[in-house]
């Protein structure tokens, strides 16, 4: 197979809605760390929404980025605490997953700490071929083309193949 066709693992956001600033977002924060070992940063709403009672830039959770072994090894736990199944509606068109846990002690090795309590996360995989520098690069940015762009069923197959992964 051509080495420029490979599909890889650009990198995995672990994020925590809490829909409040605060002590419950806090407490979120300090999850986040202790699962990763990264510093979480805080996301800030959009718009002002009075039935939710949520002010414009307000934050209201937080997020973490990883890239590289960090990013795999957090996959894994995730997917044994969902049962290692995804749906395909759960791939979109660009061939990136989505998926949510409700509750984070479904992972192995995640115990319950009553300082911090239980929180529902998603994690959200972007997948890349080698070659996407070049949406990224600052000298000649250019648009990857569509035909080396990953597809949804490129990104199945990774999954099954790499994560043993059931699709239903």
């Amino acid at each position: 197979m051509n080495p420029m066709e490979q599909v890889r693992i650009a990198k995995a956001t672990l994020n925590i809605g809490v829909g409040e600033g605060g002590e419950r977002l806090a407490r979120a924060e300090k999850l986040l760390e202790t699962m990763t070992g990264q510093k979480p940063v805080k996301t800030i709403s959009k718009v002002t929404n009075p039935e939710f009672g949520i002010r414009k830039k307000q934050p209201i959770g937080c997020k973490v980025t990883l890239r590289g072994e960090k990013a795999e090894e957090i996959i894994k736990k995730f997917l044994d605490g969902i049962g290692n199944k995804i749906k395909a509606s759960q791939f979109d068109d660009q061939g990136n997953v989505s998926m949510g846990i409700e509750e984070h002690i479904d992972m192995p090795g995640m115990k319950y700490d009553p300082d911090i309590g239980i929180f529902g996360m998603d994690l959200s995989i972007t997948f890349e071929k080698p070659g996407y520098r070049i949406s990224r690069r600052r000298i000649q940015k250019r648009k990857v083309p569509r035909k080396h762009r990953v597809t949804r069923e490129e990104a199945i197959k990774f999954m099954k193949e790499k994560f043993n992964v059931k699709i239903t």
